[in-house]
């Protein structure tokens, strides 16, 4: 599944503080589908929104053309 990154939050934030809960929850609010993810490499949330499937895909297809009549 790709994914786009909308923001980045450090894992040591203050104490009942949830700032990448807060920001995709707003980005929840405008219509965009974010949720929260844990870079445990990087120790950081990430705010991510699913990358839509026909996003890499063509737009359209080409239209087959007719064939010469005989």
């Amino acid at each position: 599944m790709c994914r786009t990154v909308l923001e980045k939050f450090p894992a040591g934030g203050p104490r009942g503080s949830w700032p990448a809960e807060e920001f995709a929850r707003a980005r929840r609010d405008e219509g965009t589908p974010a949720e929260v993810v844990m870079d445990l490499d990087s120790d950081v949330f990430l705010v991510v929104v699913p990358q839509q499937a026909t996003e890499s895909a063509p737009q359209s297809l080409p239209q087959p053309q007719p064939r010469p009549q005989s």
